[in-house]
């Protein structure tokens, strides 16, 4: 392909739809990433980058000792058997891996590289009842707007995950308020504060800044080569539920 098509092939990846939404609310349609971006400002927060410890109770303490020592044996996190990372995880860029957000005034969605997960945000009257919601690895999302800040409320979580691939734990009672604001046309500022008071003494906020990107998301297959599940160094996953067998 001529160098010029590659070039207007690129430019065609950043938010076209800028122009069809309404000029209320910043559109954040695209492909971004958490890189660190020298030209960005640097996010952090608590548990972070050599940041203060999290504030955890004395459950949310027994939880990360079983899940190191869990880890200590196998050497392998639930991403070695293509589990998701859940949230906020994904959103704080799980493995590097990038994200695409498609946004509509009544929905949006966004697609994790990682795992190929799709996560639906719903605003308005497309906001699911919550007696009609199921808990999940990604919990339930809905959003409104503070003016140009688009604010998500995530409830309704199935306690199974970690926060991020460290191993910081949640309960079910897990309560997340993301904030996204575009700061400008290639950055968006992320807030993530994490209320559970099962696991965490008080809530606690942790900060990111998302890169526009010109490059699509790539396919990803877990399964595809994945030799240490198949050679038996990853050992066999067992479920939260479950109860070992004498």
């Amino acid at each position: 392909m001529p160098r010029r098509m590659l070039a207007l092939a690129g430019c065609l990846l950043i938010p076209i739809s800028l122009a069809g939404q309404s000029a209320a609310h910043p559109d954040f349609t695209g492909v971004w990433t958490n890189y660190a971006d020298p030209a960005a400002p640097r996010g952090g927060g608590p548990g972070r980058g050599g940041g203060p410890p999290l504030p955890m109770t004395e459950e949310g303490q027994k939880k990360v000792a079983a899940y190191r020592a869990l880890i200590g044996t196998s050497g392998e996190t639930p991403g070695g058997f293509c589990l998701g990372t859940g949230m906020p995880g994904s959103m704080l860029g799980s493995g590097g891996y990038p994200m695409e957000i498609v946004q509509r005034p009544e929905q949006i969605n966004i697609t994790y590289e990682a795992h190929n997960e799709v996560r639906r945000v719903y605003l308005g009257d497309r906001i699911v009842p919550a007696a009609d919601r199921v808990p999940g690895r990604n919990g339930n999302s809905s959003a409104h707007w503070e003016g140009d800040t688009l604010v998500v409320e995530t409830r309704g979580f199935n306690g199974f995950t970690r926060l991020d691939t460290v191993g910081h734990p949640h309960s079910e009672a897990l309560h997340l308020t993301q904030t996204f604001t575009r700061v400008d046309r290639g950055h968006i500022a992320y807030t993530v504060t994490v209320d559970d008071p099962k696991t965490y003494t008080k809530p606690w906020t942790n900060e990111r800044t998302f890169r526009l990107m010109t490059t699509p998301l790539l396919e990803y297959s877990c399964e595809e080569n994945n030799k240490g599940l198949w050679e038996g160094r990853i050992k066999g996953w067992t479920p939260p539920w479950s109860k070992p067998q004498p």
